[in-house]
C-alpha cells in the first residue's frame, strides 16, 4: 500500500536518510522509533510528500508521488494523506467543527458531504458536545482529537502521525493511543506513527527502528 524505496536526503553536509526502504500494508499500524536525529521525521515527511527526497521514490496505492507535478501532488496529498503532529495546529479563530471541515472544503468537495463527515468524525472522537468550541476552550486531548478528525475528513488512504501524544499528559496520551487502534478497527485506517513512546510503539503491528539515517530493525 505504501512503498518507499532507496530514500536518500541530505541537508547541507549532513546525510539524514541513507537509502531507506520500507513497506506498509493496508490496514497496518506501524511505529517508527529511534533516537533523536535518526531520520524518523524526515522519512515521515517524505512519505507524506511534504519533502522531496534527493534519491528514491514513494508510492501510495500505486501512485508514484514524486512523478506528479506540484499541483497534482498537492491534490493527491489533500485527498489521500492525513497528518497529525505533536502540536495540533488548529486555527484559533475557527471552531472545532470548522477546523475539521477545512481540508474537505479546500479540496473542493461538496459542503454538505464535508459537514456530514465532520459531524460523524467529531462523534467518533467524543467531541459532539464540543463542536462549536474554539481551540482555546478545548483541553489538550480534545484539541488533538479534533486534529485527528481533521486529518480524516477526506477519508485518506494513510494517516501519518509525528509524536502525536508527545505534548499530552498520561491520561490524554493513553486516550490518543487507543484511538489510533480504534480507527483501524472501525475504519480500516492505515497508520504510520513516529514516536518516542515505548508503550505506543509496542502496541503497533510492527515497529521499524532507525539509527543514523538507516533502518536497523
Amino acid at each position: 500500500m505504501i512503498r518507499a524505496e532507496g530514500l536518500r536526503k541530505r541537508y547541507g553536509t549532513v546525510e539524514v536518510l541513507r537509502g531507506v526502504s520500507i513497506e506498509v500494508a493496508r490496514g497496518e499500524v506501524v511505529s517508527i522509533v529511534g533516537a533523536s536525529g535518526a531520520g524518523k521525521t524526515t522519512l515521515l515527511q517524505i512519505m507524506g510528500s511534504l519533502t522531496r527526497p534527493d534519491e528514491g521514490c514513494v508510492t501510495i496505492d500505486g501512485v508514484d508521488l514524486f512523478a506528479l507535478q506540484d499541483r497534482e501532488l498537492s491534490r493527491f496529498r489533500n485527498r489521500h494523506i492525513g497528518f497529525v503532529f505533536q502540536f495540533h495546529h488548529l486555527l484559533p479563530e475557527f471552531t472545532a467543527f470548522e477546523n475539521v471541515c477545512l481540508p474537505g472544503l479546500i479540496g473542493g468537495r461538496d459542503r454538505r458531504e464535508v459537514e456530514a463527515r465532520a459531524t460523524e468524525l467529531l462523534g467518533l472522537m467524543g467531541l459532539s458536545a464540543r463542536r462549536n468550541h474554539k481551540p482555546a476552550a478545548l483541553s489538550g486531548g480534545e484539541q488533538q482529537r479534533a486534529a485527528i478528525a481533521r486529518a480524516l475528513v477526506n477519508a485518506p488512504s494513510v494517516l501519518l502521525a509525528d509524536e502525536p501524544s508527545g505534548n499530552l499528559d498520561t491520561r490524554n496520551r493513553e486516550e490518543i493511543h487507543r484511538l489510533f487502534f480504534d480507527l483501524r478497527e472501525r475504519l480500516g485506517q492505515t497508520v504510520v506513527i513516529v514516536t518516542h513512546d515505548e508503550g505506543l510503539a509496542s502496541r503497533a503491528d510492527r515497529t521499524i527502528t532507525m539509527s543514523d539515517g538507516r533502518v536497523v530493525g
